[in-house]
């Protein structure tokens, strides 16, 4: 990375507290736009199109992940953050200009751009830990997801009355929420720019020895070749994948199925809260779990809580009356994806070398926004079809890959939490797995 270290200072507990504000501050900005975007797209273009909104935010993550990830590995997390945070303000201006002239085609263009202030979101939770102990690794990425908490609670909150601001500056219905998002990423790409600094490192690696390290940099396609053949990775790679795309199928279609049983917005946005607030405030509980039990462990629960809310919403979606128990059910939802991308990113980060790490964070990042991107796009066209049920029996198909990589690394002689264990806390197994990984990659040249 070209950012260099600041001695005498206490960078660690100052780097944290500038993500946890970002992340804050883009909580808001995601959770305000995409409470609505799904009826914004719907009012443009019509119901077998309403998926496409979220399909075009999480296309737009996937697409902009892996070269974020390499803006990180060559330039470091400020400018790769930052970076991000600029293209969401563009996209939502984007967005609130194609309610204004009712185009969907400039409107899907927005809502990608608008997609990658969720790369960079999630992108955060690495870069707190990088530099982090390994008995603690899991814990501060969940302190940095639990920050979004906050805003990501208030922003669909604030659809009603942002949405109501906007009608006084003679917006569109539904464009108001976009102006707020447009703020708050401005906000923490400029709280990221001025103040992230590096993390701390154990030793700094001599000139020739970074130099050596920058070229030998693993790209994408490497980093996902390494993985397939690593049964701890290659299950933290699909598990981070389907546990998002199961989440994205169910939420996107939510706000349709309420609307449509005639619930009103402030409803639907109390409802995305309760599932935002599943996402994100019981992260450190993850993080905790992951660290100290082991984050296959803990991925398996969160896996359980995934099936739990699919079931619910199949129940929900038979009485059009069922409003607590469609919030029930979106709270489960949240609170198995948060399960699942804890434990799946302690994973990543714990078996991956150096030379790996980043570009396969980037790589399982599109991979994740790419599933997710193809479920929101189906969302629309089963909903239409089939009903909210049939939304949730599509999103327990999803999680089968998952089932099936966690059976064939339980049947490949993985302590129940060994290799989360290993990976959680820095354990004998964890280190084994990044040696034999290295001299691997050393042989093979």
């Amino acid at each position: 990375m070209s950012e260099a270290h600041p001695g005498g200072s206490r960078p660690g507990t100052r780097r944290i507290g500038v993500l946890v504000t970002g992340n804050l501050l883009g909580g808001v900005a995601v959770a305000s736009g995409f409470a609505v975007g799904g009826l914004l797209v719907e009012r443009i273009g019509g119901t077998s199109v309403a998926g496409l909104g979220q399909a075009a935010g999480v296309l737009g993550a996937a697409v902009a992940a892996v070269p974020l990830a390499g803006v990180a590995a060559r330039h470091g997390r400020r400018r790769s953050l930052t970076l991000g945070y600029a293209i969401a303000v563009l996209g939502g201006a984007l967005i609130v200009t194609a309610a204004v002239v009712s185009q969907l085609v400039v409107l899907l263009a927005g809502l990608a751009m608008f997609g990658v202030g969720q790369a960079v979101n999630l992108q955060s939770r690495y870069a707190a830990a990088d530099g982090a102990a390994p008995a603690s690794r899991a814990r501060t990425m969940s302190i940095v997801i639990w920050a979004t908490t906050i805003g990501s609670v208030a922003g669909p909150n604030l659809s009603d009355a942002a949405d109501r601001f906007g009608s006084r500056l003679g917006l569109p219905a539904l464009a108001g929420p976009y102006l707020v998002s447009v703020v708050s990423f401005a906000l923490a790409g400029t709280v990221i720019a001025l103040f992230l600094r590096p993390a701390a490192r154990p030793s700094a690696p001599a000139p020739a020895e970074a130099g050596h390290r920058r070229t030998r940099t693993a790209g994408a396609a490497t980093a996902l070749r390494w993985a397939a053949a690593h049964p701890v990775a290659r299950f933290a790679v699909v598990l981070v994948a389907v546990a998002h795309a199961m989440m994205v199928m169910v939420m996107v279609m939510t706000p349709l199925h309420m609307q449509h049983h005639g619930m009103s917005l402030r409803l639907v946005g109390v409802v995305i809260s309760l599932h935002v607030l599943g996402m994100y405030a019981f992260s450190p509980v993850f993080g905790w779990l992951a660290d100290r039990l082991g984050a296959v462990r803990t991925a398996c629960a969160g896996m359980l809580m995934l099936v739990a809310a699919v079931v619910l919403g199949f129940v929900a979606a038979s009485d059009p009356e069922g409003s607590a128990l469609t919030a029930l059910a979106l709270t489960v939802l949240g609170m198995g994806w948060s399960a699942s991308m804890i434990s799946g990113s302690a994973l990543l980060t714990g078996v991956a070398p150096d030379h790996v790490r980043v570009p396969l964070q980037g790589a399982t990042d599109a991979g994740m926004n790419y599933a997710g991107a193809a479920a929101a796009a189906l969302a629309g066209p089963i909903l239409a079809a089939g009903g909210f049920r049939a939304v949730n029996v599509a999103a327990a198909v999803i999680l089968v890959p998952a089932v099936v990589a966690v059976a064939v690394l339980r049947g490949g002689g993985t302590p129940a939490g060994g290799a989360g264990a290993g990976v959680g806390a820095g354990g004998r197994q964890g280190r084994a797995v990044e040696r034999g990984a290295q001299g691997a990659d050393t042989g093979s040249g």
